[in-house]
This record gives C-alpha cells, sequence and structure tokens, in this order.
C-alpha cells in the first residue's frame, strides 16, 4: 500500500488516466489532479481529489507527479518549457510519465531532472483501458528497480506487473517494441476477418479456431468482439496508436532496421485517421475491408482522404510534413487516390494499391 503521506499530482485524467489517478487515491495517497478538459476531473475531485488550474499548480507541492498526455509535443511542453515541471516542481520530487513517447525525450528529462535534484523516468503502459479500469496494468519501466524503490508502492496501486529496463528512455523503446506488435496483431486481425468474411465463415466461430490455435493474439482476443458487434467505443484511439506506430518507425529508421509489418498498419491507420477514425478505437481497423456503407454508417467519409492529402498536415506523431505526407518515421507513404483494403470494389476516385499490399480490382 502507497504511503498515504505522499502527496501525488497526476496530470491528464483522460480514458486510462482518470481510473489510474482513482486507484493511487484508493491506496491512501492525497491526490490532486489537472486535464485541460475540467470536466474529466469531476468525477475524481467529487471522490476527494484536489483540482488544480495548471500543471504546475498540480506539482508545486507534490511528492509524486505521474503524467498521461497524448504526444510528445505535449510531454515536451509540459516538462521542459520555461515554467514546466522540471522547473517548478520541488526538489527531490518524482516525475513519472505514463505517456508512450520519444525514447530520447525521455532520455532528455531524466537527465536535466537529476542536475535540478529532481527523479524522473518513462513510465509508459499497456492493458488499455481495461488494464487502467482494473488496475492490472503493466508498467514498462526506463528505470531500475532501486531507481523505482521509493513510488513502487504508488506503480503497484495500478498494475499487475512491472517491468524494468534499467535505463532512461529505454521504457519508451520497449514500449514501442510492444506496439509493434501489436501493429501487426491488429492488421493480422483485419485481415483474418475478412477473409473469413469473403469465405463465408461464420465469424465468431473462425474467431473461436483461430484463438485455440497458434494464430491467437491480444487483438484477435480482446478487440475482435468489438469490431464483430460494429463497437468503435476507443479503449485506445487510432490517433495515438498511429502516434506510437510513426514514433516506433522513427527509432527504426534511425537504426536503419526495416519494420514492414509496423510500416503496413501505420499505412492503414493513418488512412483510417484521414477519413475521420482518429478518435475511434484501433478495431475500427477492420471498417476499411468492409463495404462503404459501413464505414459511413460508423461516421467515416471517404472523399475526406485524398483532400487531406491534397494540403500540409501534421501526422501522428505531432511533427509537422510537408506537402506529401511523411510520418515520424522517416519514411516517405504515398497517400493519393486509393481503392480500400476490402477489395469490395469502392474505386475512391483512382486506382491505388493500399499499404496492406493488395492490388485493386480496377484496371
Amino acid at each position: 500500500m502507497a504511503d498515504s503521506k505522499q502527496k501525488v499530482a497526476f496530470i491528464g485524467t483522460g480514458i486510462m488516466g482518470a481510473p489510474i489517478a482513482g486507484h493511487i487515491m484508493d491506496a491512501g495517497c492525497d491526490v490532486t489532479v489537472y486535464n485541460r478538459t475540467k470536466s474529466k476531473t469531476d468525477a475524481l475531485v467529487a471522490r476527494g481529489a484536489h483540482w488544480a488550474a495548471s500543471p504546475q499548480e498540480a506539482a508545486a507541492d507534490a511528492d509524486v507527479v505521474f503524467t498521461m498526455v497524448g504526444f510528445p509535443t505535449d510531454v515536451e511542453e509540459i516538462y521542459l518549457s520555461g515554467d514546466g515541471l522540471l522547473s517548478t516542481a520541488k526538489s527531490g520530487a518524482y516525475l513519472i510519465d505514463l505517456t508512450t513517447s520519444s525514447p530520447e525525450l525521455a532520455r532528455d528529462i531524466s537527465e536535466a531532472a537529476e542536475t535540478m535534484d529532481k527523479h524522473a523516468f518513462d513510465c509508459p503502459v499497456t492493458g488499455g483501458e481495461a488494464g487502467a479500469v482494473n488496475g492490472t496494468l503493466t508498467l514498462i519501466v526506463g528505470a531500475t528497480e532501486a531507481d523505482i524503490a521509493p513510488v513502487r508502492p504508488i506503480l503497484e496501486s495500478f498494475s499487475s506487473k512491472i517491468f524494468c529496463f534499467g535505463g532512461a528512455g529505454k521504457g519508451q523503446a520497449a514500449k514501442l517494441a510492444n506496439q509493434v506488435a501489436l501493429a501487426a496483431s491488429m492488421v493480422g486481425m483485419a485481415d483474418a476477418l475478412s477473409f473469413a468474411q469473403q469465405s463465408d465463415l461464420d465469424l465468431a466461430l473462425t474467431r473461436e479456431m483461430i484463438l485455440g490455435g497458434t494464430g491467437a493474439s491480444g487483438a484477435m482476443e480482446q478487440l475482435a468482439p468489438k469490431s464483430l458487434d460494429g463497437d468503435w467505443k476507443p479503449g485506445f484511439m487510432v490517433k495515438h496508436f498511429l502516434k506510437d506506430i510513426g514514433l516506433a518507425l522513427q527509432v527504426a529508421e534511425d537504426k536503419e532496421i526495416a519494420l514492414p509489418g509496423a510500416d503496413t498498419a501505420f499505412t492503414l491507420y493513418d488512412m483510417l485517421e484521414a477519413i475521420g477514425g482518429g478518435n475511434l478505437g484501433t478495431q475500427a481497423i477492420t471498417l476499411l475491408y468492409q463495404e462503404e456503407a459501413e464505414a459511413v454508417a460508423a461516421g467515416l467519409d471517404w472523399s475526406l482522404y485524398t483532400s487531406a492529402h491534397e494540403h500540409d498536415e501534421e501526422c501522428g506523431c505531432g511533427h509537422d510534413h510537408g506537402h506529401d505526407h511523411e510520418c515520424g518515421c522517416g519514411h516517405d507513404h504515398e497517400h493519393g487516390d486509393h481503392e480500400c483494403c476490402g477489395g469490395h470494389g469502392h474505386e475512391h476516385d483512382h486506382d491505388h494499391e493500399c499499404g496492406c499490399g493488395h492490388h485493386g480490382h480496377a484496371e
């Protein structure tokens, strides 16, 4: 159990942050919360958390500060700006970033913190909304067991497993490895369900069969049922997963290694975001394989795809790229006209070979 005398600040009470903060409160800590949309903290405040008007105010008197925000640019601003957490948190404070972010940025924050008599480490999580709600997340830490010892009871309040990878940024790198595996699994799930559908198979029975063999995956187990039910509510948003894959591909580019599975997944999720699916759950990748009416019913619009890629845009990693969209990985992805992945003959202006490697039917 966490030391009830410890004061904890929690910045970013979204889909996963709010239940995590709730578990920390349940452990007996005195918790102060901040979120850009104040209403997302209302339930926590009603339970006894304190509201702060800014991250700086939340962290000012905290022994431990957690951040869980959207993108690396958000992390950089919160920590490294002139009035950021590194300059405003008190001496000796622990600054723990739960965001999936850049390994290099995590190292920069950790090194700067140590020069200011503070302790910062990256601690991205996996387990999704269900893991956050149930307090069973897996924590992936860029620090040693000794480093986290003073705050381990708090970390244990919302996790079932803690993996320490020994150095700043290594938690982020390990989380990105997880996302690379997940990316391929998501494409595999979508491919398998589409193949089964086009083969006139019972999809629920096919899923059950796959889960009994070596084709089983977390995606097939946890997310395929939502897809089959037409439930696109996010446990993890497409735009955030796209950001994660882009970060992994950027690291891969720097190391001169190829990640074809992740590259394919990036192209598909980039397509999904472009047609309005950024705030849907990652299981919505299967909509790319369906009849166009299915996508429209889910609120997607294929006409957005071409127009979105005719102008400058910001990709999922938060970096601006030129006229031709380039993701955070540094690879050029063609985003012109296309035909959807399902191979159902829905032509969208012109012929195209999509990221999944299947050729369109139009000649």
